[in-house]
């Protein structure tokens, strides 16, 4: 048998949600198909391992069945996908899937508890009874089809169902407008960040706005890439109920198991919290917060009871700082190294904004600004930059690098190309002045600036015009008009030899 490809799965599952194109917004059936994507692969798993002790012990059925309850993940009876696939021409496909999904979730405890309770397929969302019946047979159809056959035996590497999960991440997320970045950042936005972090083995690493969990695994799989080992911890936290479901199965599907991801509001309700009651500490915090979020929890704030705000309350209309002091309050006091993504107005308002940047920048704690080039990101067009402060740093300058030119251009979207990271890690390790790219500033250059970023003030991309040679330009006028002269005579001569002259 021939080993299936990465872009075989990733096209056989992008076709099924030919289903519901046309009838339910991309917005809504992505979790379905989703959520159908995880059950049939850890439905197929688990008949392959069913079937290998079979075959190694077929007298002794009883073994067979205590091995399957010490697999790493439990399947009850009845919520198998082959299960609901064969009723699918049965009235209640909705309702079916949704107990085979709570019976799924009940069986395996705290690894998918409330996972999806936000994601009903007997929602009315799908139209009335009858349109939402035939839909999901076809769904359980499109899912049944060889292509996605996802036994370990045919498929190989767990991370091909974990690629498949992150390509139809990132194409709903180009399909979704404004709303696609509630759980999803560019992957080469997440490898950059990954790689300015520096994740080491041991390391204890947070997103506070973690989406589909993506930045998190990046940086996870950077560890294991240089360590060989899973010794890391993924912490996290997701406000929106479904995106947070969508987490925990990706974090699932790519075996991540070392993680604690939790559901709420970061700024008015962090979770993630110590056996006494304070916010945890991590070796890294890396975030894409929602760009100025109008209604992040200023009325909460004064009286918060962590202490995030003494630096100052941002305005109530605009949450980027509500985010950035939160981080900076979980690093822990030696190792700890944040990157977030923010908008530019972060770096240059003013107003309680100003003093807020000011005390960080007073107290040492940002590193570098990188400015980033427009159209990378889902659902907006502006350029953002990626913010890097340390709790520990050798010396007191910031780092600024303009990396507004450095993409590749797509059709809709623009990229960050391999050759586009390295140059920019390369010259964020090496901290010095790159003429018209970098510039690495001291505190007083930032405190004559008023303690504004804004990259321009630092970073010099100004390109000079040639000089003009004026006698040149008058000379060469001068023979074009001759040579024009010349030209039109010889005509006058070409149309009397022809007849029309005068």
């Amino acid at each position: 048998m021939n080993p299936i490809t990465q872009q075989e799965i990733n096209k056989a599952a992008w076709g099924a949600c030919d289903t519901f194109r046309g009838v339910v917004d991309p917005s809504i059936y992505k979790d379905y198909v989703l959520t159908m994507l995880f059950l049939k692969y850890v439905s197929d798993v688990w008949k392959d391992h069913r079937t290998r002790y079979e075959a190694e012990y077929p007298d002794a059925p009883e073994l067979v069945e205590a091995m399957m309850q010490e697999e790493a993940f439990v399947l009850p009876e009845g919520a198998a996908f082959d299960a609901l696939h064969k009723r699918r021409f049965e009235a209640g496909n909705g309702e079916r899937i949704d107990k085979a999904l709570h019976a799924v979730e009940e069986a395996n405890g705290a690894k998918l508890k409330d996972v999806f309770q936000d994601i009903s397929f007997n929602s009315n969302k799908l139209g009335d009874e009858e349109q939402k019946n035939d839909i999901l047979r076809h769904l359980l159809e499109d899912f049944a089809k060889p292509a996605l056959d996802l036994r370990p035996s045919r498929v190989g590497a767990l991370d091909i169902i974990g690629g498949a999960y992150e390509y139809l991440i990132s194409r709903f997320a180009a399909s979704a407008g404004k709303k696609a970045g509630e759980f999803y950042t560019p992957a080469e936005v997440s490898e950059l960040m990954a790689r300015i972090v520096d994740p080491q083995e041991g390391d204890d690493i947070c997103d506070p706005t973690c989406g589909s969990a993506s930045l998190l695994m990046k940086c996870g799989r950077l560890v294991r890439e240089r360590s060989g080992t899973r010794r890391y911890a993924l912490f996290g936290q997701e406000a929106i109920g479904s995106t947070w479901a969508l987490a925990k199965m990706n974090l699932f599907l790519h075996g991540e198991e070392n993680h604690q991801v939790e559901w709420g509001d970061t700024i008015r309700n962090p979770k993630l919290r110590t056996s006494d009651d304070m916010l945890r500490h991590f070796d890294i915090v890396v975030a894409n917060p929602p760009f100025s979020l109008e209604k992040w929890g200023v009325e909460t704030a004064e009286n918060d009871k962590f202490a995030r705000f003494r630096r100052g309350i941002p305005p109530k209309t605009k949450g980027d700082y509500a985010f950035i002091l939160h981080m900076i309050e979980t690093l822990k006091p030696g190792s700890g190294r944040m990157a977030v993504v923010v908008p530019h107005g972060v770096l240059f308002r003013g107003s309680t904004e100003g003093k807020i940047r000011q005390k960080l920048i007073e107290e040492n704690l940002l590193d570098a600004v990188i400015g980033l080039p427009e159209k990378l990101f889902f659902g907006t067009g502006i350029p953002a930059a990626i913010l890097i402060f340390r709790k520990r740093k050798a010396d007191d300058s910031v780092l600024f690098i303009d990396a507004s030119r450095e993409f590749v251009a797509g059709t809709n979207q623009n990229v960050l190309s391999e050759e586009n990271l390295v140059k920019i890690e390369q010259t964020f390790r090496a901290r010095e002045t790159v003429d018209k790219y970098a510039y690495r500033a001291t505190k007083a250059e930032i405190v004559e600036n008023d303690f504004n970023l804004n990259i321009p003030r630092y970073v010099d991309t100004f390109e000079e015009e040639a000089e003009i040679d004026l006698m040149a330009v008058r000379d060469e006028r001068a023979r074009l008009k001759g040579d024009l002269a010349d030209l039109e005579s010889r005509m006058e001569g070409y149309l009397r030899e022809l007849g029309y002259g005068a």
